[in-house]
């Protein structure tokens, strides 16, 4: 291990930071998991936070039962709101960068309501570099709050095509599954997983119980239950290399999710 650091340290000396053979001897490096015992949950905006307290107080009385014996790091979508702002923004020409900003406002909205919700027992949201106190807050009450949207702001990555942000609030808290190094990710929606077609206005839509990144894709699926910018992270994970979307709307999905069951659908990387 000593040579392997002195050899990348004069490598990193000497080279460019995308030199071919620096990029190698960096990834001799084993990374560190940092929360290998969390799970990150993500609760769509539109899917279940929108719909109000019909589907957020069974949620809330199910993370409550669940913290007891599981750590987890619950993540906020955006929803309605934001795409009302999206069209906005985009109709008054505003860039991509601005759009993140504005739909990050509305995910840290869902946020703070949850963790109002969840304050009585102890639960509270964290915004920004209040994520540095996440290990804190898990070691105490085994849960936290955070928004789901990632911090780029005018650091966005300018989308393909139009100006929608392609890195929402999907991928936020995935890599924050990733960086973390935690043992799975959850995203909570309102259908019971991936299907063939759109399970709302297609009768036919077969749901599929398991694929992979490059199956979605081949299969043109790749746009229908996740942001699909985020099915490329997952394939270039180290830690999270699969994730499952379950239905919130259905109680005990989530307990049984986290405890390890097959309950939706599950997405690998390969």
């Amino acid at each position: 291990m000593a040579n392997t650091t002195a050899e990348l340290e004069a490598l990193l000396m000497q080279r460019s930071l995308t030199d071919p053979q620096l990029l190698a001897a960096a990834e001799t490096s084993a990374d560190y998991r940092i929360l290998p015992d969390a799970t990150v949950v993500k609760i769509g905006g539109q899917s279940v936070i929108d719909r109000g307290r019909d589907a957020v107080y069974p949620l809330v009385d199910e993370i409550v039962a669940c913290r007891k014996n599981h750590q987890m790091l619950i993540g906020t979508g955006a929803g309605t709101r934001a795409r009302h702002l999206y069209s906005v923004a985009a109709g008054l020409n505003l860039p991509a960068g601005v759009l993140s900003q504005l739909g990050a406002s509305v995910a840290n909205q869902n946020a703070v309501m949850l963790g109002q919700l969840l304050a009585k027992y102890g639960i509270s949201d964290v915004t920004g570099a209040g994520l540095s106190a996440v290990p804190l807050y898990l070691t105490e009450v085994n849960a936290v709050i955070f928004s789901g949207m990632p911090p780029y702001g005018l650091w966005t990555r300018t989308a393909g095509e139009g100006v929608i942000p392609p890195y929402r609030t999907d991928a936020g808290c995935y890599l924050v599954a990733e960086q973390f190094g935690c043992k799975a990710m959850i995203f909570v929606k309102d259908e019971n997983g991936l299907y063939t077609g759109n399970p709302k206005t297609d009768k036919d839509a077969k749901f599929i119980p398991k694929i992979s990144v490059d199956e979605m894709k081949a299969r043109g699926l790749h746009d229908s239950i996740l942001e699909f910018p985020m099915l490329d992270l997952l394939k270039a994970a180290r830690h999270v290399r699969e994730v499952q979307v379950v239905n919130g709307l259905v109680p005990g999905n989530l307990t049984r999710a986290l405890a390890g069951e097959h309950v939706g659908t599950i997405i690998t990387a390969s």
